[in-house]
């Protein structure tokens, strides 16, 4: 619990390319199904040796933990069917989708299609479904943006502040006097005697979101102006005296627009996806199945 004190945020494929390209964009490198690469036959695939008759492929999917992964692709490739793109948006998506993806090279490109199974035509693919979702999450929830914001702000208003933590109550209330009474500098005495990694900096921390702090920190800072000196406060297993030196208000900027269009996007899917895996019979899943990154 130590550091909870200070820290807690085309047109449509067809399915053989959906089910495809949508296993490999989960970067399921060691069970793709690589339909243009020889080991599909009409009953089945073969890999190596192994003839994997097609019947048996979901409940292989489901034995390997990889039905959300799948589910989660054939969900955004029906969200996004109806979507179209201007010829000036569909000329410039592959060279988004390599910017997005940090592959500034050749051999980058190469090794980056190689480990998902995938061949250079397959990019085009790619890059234009990437460029419908995100013009799917402008035309479904950019109106929501602000509103959602708002929401949000509280925690995302960010804070730095000068922080000792000791297990010693006696001892925090004594830092708490020769800092407030006898103008002790608070980094001499954080660094002499605050006992978490806040001592190495001499008690500073942040700039933080307001989400990341214990809770009960998080409520004394938000409330507090810069230069507030807080009495010694129980937090968790801790004594802590705190001072807020710095509010940074968030601003709805590029990043955080970008931010909050993603934080929806991600509850309608998540929602989506446990609808359907529950269909499915899956009952049990990580927060990691269901947030991966596009």
């Amino acid at each position: 619990m130590l550091d909870y004190v200070a820290s807690q945020d085309s047109r449509p494929r067809d399915d053989e390319n959906a089910i495809r390209l949508g296993l490999s964009t989960c970067n399921l490198a060691t069970t793709v199904v690589a339909f243009d690469q020889g080991f599909q036959t009409d009953n089945g695939i073969k890999v190596g040796e192994q003839f994997i008759p097609a019947e048996r492929l979901l409940s292989l999917m489901r034995q390997y933990g990889l039905m959300p992964a799948l589910l989660k692709e054939l969900v955004i490739d029906q969200a996004i069917a109806d979507i179209h793109l201007t010829e000036e948006e569909t000329a410039t998506a592959a060279e988004q989708f390599l910017q997005n993806a940090q592959l500034h090279s050749d051999e980058q490109r190469d090794a980056y299609l190689q480990q998902r199974g995938l061949q250079l035509e397959d990019l085009d693919i790619l890059a234009i479904r990437e460029r419908k979702l995100t013009k799917f999450k402008i035309e479904t929830w950019g109106n929501k943006v602000e509103s959602y914001f708002l929401q949000r702000k509280s925690k995302l208003d960010r804070v730095l502040y000068s922080l000792i933590r000791t297990k010693d109550p006696g001892l925090a209330q004594e830092l708490f006097f020769r800092i407030r009474d006898d103008g002790e500098p608070f980094g001499d005495l954080a660094r002499a005697y605050s006992e978490g990694q806040e001592a190495q900096t001499n008690g500073l921390l942040g700039p933080v979101e307001l989400a990341v702090p214990h809770p009960t920190l998080a409520q004394m800072l938000s409330i507090s102006q810069p230069g507030k000196l807080w009495t010694p406060t129980r937090v968790g297993e801790w004594f802590v005296v705190v001072r807020l030196e710095k509010f940074l208000p968030a601003k709805l900027d590029d990043n955080n627009r970008r931010r909050m269009l993603e934080e929806l996007y991600n509850t309608w899917l998540t929602e989506q996806l446990k609808t359907l895996l529950k269909e499915q019979g899956v009952t049990s899943l990580s927060s990691h199945q269901l947030a991966q990154d596009e």
